[in-house]
């Protein structure tokens, strides 16, 4: 597999290429010949799919789609690329049962195929959502540990403010806000009888690469998982990097993100699906992942419980679960608030289609995750019963 060094060295000296021209003379014309080549073609009658023979056709388009597009660098404006003999390398060596946490909390992560009858990994909490301070930070995880006995990892809030004040991105406040989340969710966690319960969005008030690594000073473990994103779309920046190096060099274990966009340069439902698979080609390769979170997410509703999102996370996510070993997870967002039926209506639409199609979930964005103390234990732990 390519090392860390060699992809350094591409982000550097790769094909020169204004960001631009990326999107729109690269990026989305191959997605297009992908699209056709491999005769994708949304189907809005079967949300979620059945076609084993399109699953598989979807993989080989986001392997292609990989292998001309590459990923772009911001801060470079240079293309890191792959052959496509060291995809597949990538592919055939990527870890399949990785293990988070610790004590009796410690299990592994096993990738799972449609209609498995292995139980899906369940992340459960807050989604990266907000709560307005660090009391209730600290009482919404406690309540994690103690109500949702099926979560095998937590997914924790970002805290809006720290001492009344306003947590702004790379500022002191930032940095003191991550160390703030790591001491207060371990606690919480161990108060409520969960001690080794891995932390799998590392710390979601983290926005910049040196409040991260600060932050994860103060809890955080290499067990847990570190959740690193890409950008959309089929990008990475010099933040994202130094995560990975330090992450690698602890000794620690990736989540690589990821969010293709319905509606933006991914085009319709089908170039969503392509570009998940080229995600999760890229979470292996580039981003050194343990596993991969994804959440395809429409432009304009900003949640992942539309039909069009449906069939593209069950599309993608059979042609991925048939063709690779590497797990991962689908997160949910719904558009309803907390303790509706509505939202509930919407858990079983996401999960139901992410487990049949042979992901793990993440589940806690109600309300889009974009309201501030505005969700409860109740919506993860419905998602983990369906």
């Amino acid at each position: 597999m390519v090392n860390l060094i060699e992809i350094i060295d591409r982000a550097l000296e790769g094909p020169y290429t204004p960001e631009k021209d990326f999107d729109l003379n690269i990026f989305v014309p191959k997605l297009r010949e992908a699209i056709k080549k491999y005769e994708i073609k949304y189907d809005p009658e079967n949300p979620l799919s059945c076609d084993d023979d399109l699953a598989d056709r979807v993989f080989k388009a986001g392997i292609e789609l990989f292998a001309d597009v590459g990923i772009y660098c911001v801060d470079t404006e240079r293309i890191i690329k792959f052959t496509g003999e060291e995809i597949l390398e990538s592919l055939a060596e990527a870890p399949s049962c990785p293990v988070f946490g610790e004590g009796s909390d410690a299990k592994a992560l096993v990738a799972r195929k449609p209609e498995s009858d292995i139980a899906p990994w369940c992340f459960l909490g807050a989604g990266g959502a907000a709560v307005s301070n660090e009391t209730l930070f600290e009482s919404i995880l406690e309540a994690y540990a103690l109500f949702l006995p099926l979560a095998n990892s937590i997914t924790t809030p970002s805290i809006k403010h720290i001492e009344g004040r306003l947590v702004r991105t790379k500022t002191p406040l930032e940095i003191l806000a991550c160390m703030r989340s790591s001491t207060l969710a371990r606690e919480a966690l161990r108060k409520g009888g969960r001690a080794g319960l891995p932390i799998m969005n590392s710390i979601a008030s983290a926005v910049s690469d040196t409040a991260k690594i600060a932050g994860s000073q103060f809890g955080l473990r290499p067990t847990d998982g570190w959740l690193i994103g890409t950008m959309a779309e089929m990008k990475i920046n010099f933040e994202r990097l130094n995560e990975i190096t330090y992450v690698m060099n602890l000794g620690g274990n990736i989540v690589a993100e990821s969010a293709p966009i319905l509606g933006g340069y991914c085009g319709g439902p089908e170039g969503t699906a392509v570009t998940n698979v080229a995600y999760h080609l890229n979470s292996i390769l580039l981003m050194k992942g343990s596993c991969q979170l994804t959440f395809p997410i429409h432009v304009h509703h900003g949640c992942t419980s539309v039909r069009d999102i449906l069939w593209a996370n069950s599309v993608s996510a059979q042609a991925i679960s048939r063709n690779s070993h590497f797990p991962f997870f689908i997160l949910n967002y719904v558009a309803a608030g907390p303790m509706t039926e509505m939202c509930l209506y919407e858990i079983a639409a996401t999960v139901i289609n992410a487990v049949v199609s042979g992901a793990s979930i993440e589940f806690g964005g109600v309300a889009k995750a974009v309201e501030v103390d505005h969700f409860t234990p109740m919506e993860p732990k419905g998602a983990s019963e369906i």
